[in-house]
């Protein structure tokens, strides 16, 4: 006998002003259902969640859970007014006496019951959120970015707790090897439409590229029907007294219909540019210490940075990452050791706390009141790379419409706020970016080109992230921070350093100091084939960076065929040929580049 489901929305329809967010809505949970829920930052995914728990009524529709069912929801932003300590709000649900289930929950999210409210950060907010959902164990658990503000090991834990239980869940997340290692279907939102896919989240891509196709070929079928009825009408005016006036309206219901067609909203333009080459050695820090009264964040660290490496920086939340980002930048003296920085360094800064930005101000504020991107005496333009651009202009890069320019920054999404600070970033030249915590809040998407845009990138890159698939596909080298000032510098990324720090510790029975010019890394790690192991992460990115180039070489193709775009528009025709000269002679390159690498192999 099939169970009823946990969870029905039915004919749901809700408008935030403007286009409605969802229209005519048809979804089902079922027991033991683990989904992914995806889409573009700004697509409704945290709305629609928050209908899915009862907290948004929507315009039209039904809502229905069976009774005895719990549906339960982990806040993004939870209200813990009138709460003493973290551990009151996360047991306040809970039967007396069994507030024990919190403390088991709270040692595997790295949170303290016994913090008082008002001194807590967001990140142990959204933890006592999380643990307040886990230890309620209702019959749906709705997720809303539960890894943000977890570090690795955390986020592994839950991973864990979700594998086996026999809940349902609804999980919001950018962390693709969350998803991939935990969902059984996908929702995917997008403009307006949510679609479901009875398969976890890998795959997830490759089907929307499936049906973003078979909509292209839809539009383009449309527009020639619409096309060819045009012409006809046109031509019918003299070649006949009474046209039929059927093929008229059928014309007119053709066009209303491409009309009502949502166009994608595109990807955002990421791009950095570096600024002067910096010399070969980037960073060179011997004999490294720094503590904070009892707190050894790192002890005598030798560390060599060179020009072009991509170094992670992984550990536990709080044990001190941002402040060695900080120490090796110059940014904060070291108690013990030397720091010495290299020549004619461009530096610019991401960081997790987003600082740089004033919620206060509006986007357009932050962006002309920046005096690394002002334009003297021009109030509405900002300079980008060395030319001027219409702040509203540069801001559609980054996918926000007008009307946002003039909002206050405080108005935005997390994802928003990041894609913001990223443009800010962005538009300055620089050889050595650092990146505390980027990937918190943005969707899958602009994470892809945020690492297709590190992996062009000249310069140097150190980046901290709990994301480990990010880490995987940037990093050429991974240094773990491992408490009481312990470090280790393993090659690759976050899978390579999972495979060898057991290896690692069961050899020498401790965490080894990190330790190691770059160089020799790199000679440790050298393969048999007689490849390093940059190289070999080098030749195996090469296929994709080959087949990207393929497919944009195809698009400029398409696009140049058109016989009257030479005398209609000579500027594109001029733009798109050097594109296509530029991207021909990337793609000889990087073919001769995987064969001598392939043949050395």
């Amino acid at each position: 006998m099939a169970r009823a489901p946990l969870l029905q929305l039915s004919g749901i329809s809700l408008t935030f002003g403007g286009n409605p967010v969802f229209d005519g809505l048809d979804l089902v949970v079922q027991p033991g259902d683990r989904v992914a829920l995806v889409g573009r930052n700004g697509s409704g995914k945290s709305t629609l969640m928050k209908v899915m728990a009862g907290l948004v009524e929507p315009d039209q529709g039904a809502r229905i859970v069976p009774p005895g069912v719990v549906v339960g929801y982990m806040e993004q932003d939870p209200d813990l007014s009138g709460f003493a300590t973290l551990g009151d709000y996360a047991a306040s649900a809970l039967p007396e006496g069994e507030a024990y289930r919190v403390e088991m929950v709270a040692e595997g999210l790295k949170f303290r019951p016994e913090s008082p409210v008002a001194t807590a950060s967001g990140g142990e907010r959204r933890r006592a959120a999380l643990a307040k959902l886990l230890a309620e164990a209702p019959e749906l658990m709705l997720l809303d970015e539960p890894t943000n503000h977890l570090d690795i090991q955390a986020i592994e834990w839950l991973e864990a707790q979700l594998t086996d239980t026999r809940t349902a869940f609804v999980l919001i997340s950018h962390d693709r090897a969350f998803l991939k290692a935990l969902t059984k279907a996908t929702l995917w939102i997008d403009r307006g439409e949510v679609r479901r896919r009875e398969a976890g989240f890998d795959g997830f891509e490759e089907w929307r590229e499936t049906i973003w196709a078979e909509e292209d070929e839809a539009r383009h079928k449309l527009e020639r029907k619409i096309k060819a009825e045009a012409k006809w009408a046109v031509e019918g005016i003299s070649a006949r007294r009474k046209r039929n006036m059927g093929r008229v309206r059928a014309l007119a219901a053709l066009r209303d219909e491409r009309a009502s067609m949502i166009r994608r909203q595109g990807t955002a333009a990421l791009e950095l540019e570096s600024g002067t080459t910096s010399g070969k050695r980037v960073i060179e820090a011997k004999g490294l210490e720094k503590r904070f009264a009892d707190k050894v964040i790192v002890k005598g660290l030798d560390l060599r940075v060179l020009r072009g490496d991509r170094v992670a920086f992984v550990g536990p939340n709080g044990v001190g990452k941002t402040t060695l980002l900080k120490l090796l930048v110059g940014e904060v003296a070291p108690d013990a050791g030397t720091v010495t920085l290299g020549t004619n360094l461009d530096i610019a800064v991401f960081d997790q706390t987003r600082a740089q930005l004033d919620a206060e101000a509006s986007l357009w504020e932050n962006l002309t009141g920046d005096p690394m991107m002002r334009v003297s005496g021009n109030s509405d333009q900002v300079m980008v790379r060395g030319n001027p651009r219409h702040v509203v202009a540069y801001l559609k890069d980054f996918l926000f419409d007008e009307a946002q320019a003039r909002a206050p920054v405080k108005s935005l999404s997390g994802g928003e706020k990041a894609r913001l600070l990223l443009a800010k970033l962005m538009a300055k030249p620089s050889n050595l970016l650092i990146l505390d915590e980027p990937t918190n809040d943005l969707d899958v998407e602009t994470l892809d080109l945020l690492q297709d845009v590190l992996g062009e990138y000249d310069g140097t890159v150190l980046l901290v992230s709990h994301d480990r698939d990010f880490i995987d596909r940037v990093a050429t080298t991974t240094v773990a921070l491992e408490g009481q000032g312990r470090a280790t510098v393993y090659p690759g990324g976050w899978s390579d350093y999972a495979a060898q720090r057991p290896k690692a510790v069961e050899e020498s029975g401790r965490s080894v100091r990190a330790e190691a010019p770059k160089a020799e890394v790199k000679a440790e790690a050298a393969k048999a084939d007689g490849l390093t192991f940059t190289e070999r992460k080098r030749l195996d990115a090469l296929p994709a960076v080959i087949e990207r180039l393929e497919a944009e070489i195809a698009k400029l193709g398409a696009f140049l065929s058109d016989p009257e775009l030479f005398t209609k528009e000579p500027a594109k025709f001029r733009k798109a040929s050097e594109a296509m000269a530029e991207r021909q002679a990337a793609l000889v390159a990087a073919e001769e580049e995987w064969l001598g690498l392939a043949e050395r192999a």
